[in-house]
């Protein structure tokens, strides 16, 4: 335990760290599926969020923020490609 009454993490082993990737990548493939047929204000709320993080005028940048806000950002444009090759409504079976 550590000072503040918080159990002292244990590194990662390997094994552990191939399988967060594995979830995290599957993970990003979920959000760009699930982006790709979201309407235009969802599309929109998500765009706002990615510029949310951004560091505040001020702030010190967080280099973690400022790559999350990026890969956000990233995933929208990545969901654009499978939202142009959706069927229209009147195309479904």
């Amino acid at each position: 335990m550590t000072t503040d009454g918080q159990a002292d993490a244990r590194p990662l082993t390997n094994a552990e760290l191939v399988q967060l990737q594995k979830r995290v990548i599957a993970l990003e493939n979920l959000v760009i599926a699930l982006l790709a047929d979201a309407s235009p204000a969802q599309m929109q709320l998500a765009r706002d969020m990615a510029d949310y993080i951004v560091p505040r005028p001020g702030s010190v940048p967080h280099l973690l923020t400022i790559h999350a806000s990026a890969q956000m950002t990233h995933l929208l444009e990545r969901s654009e490609h499978f939202r142009a090759n959706m069927p229209s409504p009147h195309e479904l079976p």
